[in-house]
């Protein structure tokens, strides 16, 4: 009985283990697509992005988090694969896209792509994710509760 009981046990915990592993993953969610993305959430994460990849996996992306809402301007230094940059404000609604943003390999002399609007998330997916989801401004990002996003400053420009 006791060995059963050992058994039940580590049944339990395996599946309690697999549950929580599960609810770690990150993702976002965009028109009903859902993406696993990576995180980054400070400066350095931010500005290393994801310069000197040759590939994105499809289904996957970056999401960035400022800490607070201002107008961005991203750029393509040392990145090798094409993007769709997607600027959302503080209420995770989209407010400017810049689709099918080539690589560049010019250093310091690549142009920025700016948001259009003040944003606090910008989402990198691989370029024609957003005309293949039909995106379109106004759409609402959802950050899956695994990834954390600090609260922002009340004076926040918007």
């Amino acid at each position: 009985m006791a060995h059963a009981g050992r058994i039940a046990l580590a049944v339990l915990v395996g599946w309690l283990l697999s549950g929580c592993a599960s609810g770690m993953e990150r993702w976002v969610e965009l028109e009903g697509q859902r993406y696993r993305v990576e995180v980054a959430a400070d400066a350095a994460s931010r500005a290393q992005g994801l310069m000197y990849r040759d590939s994105l996996a499809d289904g996957h992306g970056m999401l960035f988090i400022h800490d607070e809402q201002a107008p961005q301007a991203y750029w393509m230094k040392n990145t090798r694969i094409p993007l769709d940059i997607l600027y959302f404000d503080n209420e995770r609604r989209l407010v400017s896209q810049q689709r099918d943003v080539p690589p560049c390999s010019a250093g310091d002399r690549c142009p920025p792509y700016p948001s259009e609007a003040p944003a606090r998330f910008v989402l990198e997916l691989n370029a024609g994710q957003a005309a293949k989801i039909g995106l379109r401004n106004g759409a609402v990002l959802v950050i899956s509760p695994s990834i954390a996003v600090p609260e922002t400053n009340a004076h926040t420009e918007r």
